[in-house]
């Protein structure tokens, strides 16, 4: 394969603009004699002549000609390439994988994707839904680049991972319509010790429901276990229990009375987490900044 020299065929490029030796050497800042030792070099490189004597000048030869043609498209396209990498550096294009946990999707994932795509069209986000609890194992076999976790799924002191606050989620709860509290002017945790409570069998928010429970002074007595919040909010509204719901959900619940608990004040804490020196990549960055504004608007 010919050995094709960029440097040489931008001297060849310039030659054919500027018509002269000298007025090249001028226009390169170099020597005329270094000129035309590079273009010897060129058409020894690539073996065939490139320039002709005419008068005191040069032509350019046929061959010459055909070499400028091809060299105009790499030319073209090593632009495109210095203006994508560019982008990249500044942020504006790259893929960022993305894993989040099912209530932050709507909530904070698909308002920071849809900034994105208005103001950086250039990065593309895909999102995969996970459990909280999966986040760091995802990290950890690349198989995310930025992932949405809790606080209470954090592994402590592992360096490996870098951890940024998002948003504290507050914890409202969900009543069924008829429930004797419904209109109660405030509702405590400690109100509803006597009541059927409904959280999933184990992981994070049967953790959290009976943490906040007995910060109220009481363990919750469990009806039922479901994990997904549709069928939570279904079986509240059906008068079959109560359920401490994340405000990310409850601001798109209907039909159950849902109440904030201003003395209690129960709260999860949503992160970021990337793999230390993640959040140095331009991409990452701009995905990290869309969620952290997101996060910031929902107050």
């Amino acid at each position: 394969m010919t050995d094709w020299d960029i440097k040489k065929l931008r001297i060849l490029r310039t030659l054919a603009d500027r018509g002269t030796v000298t007025a090249t050497a001028e226009a390169l800042h170099m020597t005329p004699s270094a000129v035309s030792q590079q273009l010897t070099n060129l058409a020894r490189q690539l073996g065939v002549v490139l320039l002709e004597a005419r008068g005191r000048g040069v032509r350019l030869t046929d061959a010459a000609q055909l070499v400028l043609r091809h060299t105009d498209a790499v030319f073209a396209q090593l632009e495109r390439a210095d203006a994508e990498l560019a982008g990249y550096l500044a942020g504006d294009v790259g893929e960022v994988r993305v894993g989040a946990f099912a209530t932050a999707i709507p909530a904070l994932v698909v308002p920071a994707v849809a900034a994105l795509e208005r103001h950086h069209p250039g990065v593309e986000v895909r999102i995969r839904e996970t459990e909280a609890a999966e986040a760091y194992e995802l990290l950890s076999t690349g198989a995310v680049d930025l992932a949405l976790s809790l606080a209470a799924h954090t592994p402590a002191d592992d360096a490996r991972f870098t951890r940024l606050p998002l948003l504290e989620d507050p914890l409202d709860v969900a009543l069924p319509p008829n429930h004797p509290l419904a209109d109660a002017p405030g509702v405590r945790l400690a109100d509803l010790a006597s009541d059927r409570w409904i959280y999933g069998g184990s992981g994070p928010w049967s953790e959290i429901t009976r943490s906040a429970c007995e910060a109220a002074g009481f363990q919750p007595r469990q009806a039922h276990s479901a994990s997904g919040w549709t069928s939570i909010l279904a079986m509240v509204e059906a008068g079959m229990g109560v359920a401490l719901v994340p405000r990310m959900v409850s601001a798109r619940a209907a039909d159950v009375v849902l109440r904030v608990l201003t003395h209690d004040r129960p709260t999860r804490h949503v992160v970021a987490a990337l793999r230390s020196g993640a959040e140095s990549s331009p991409a990452v960055a701009r995905v990290l900044t869309a969620l952290r504004t997101t996060a910031g608007s929902r107050g």
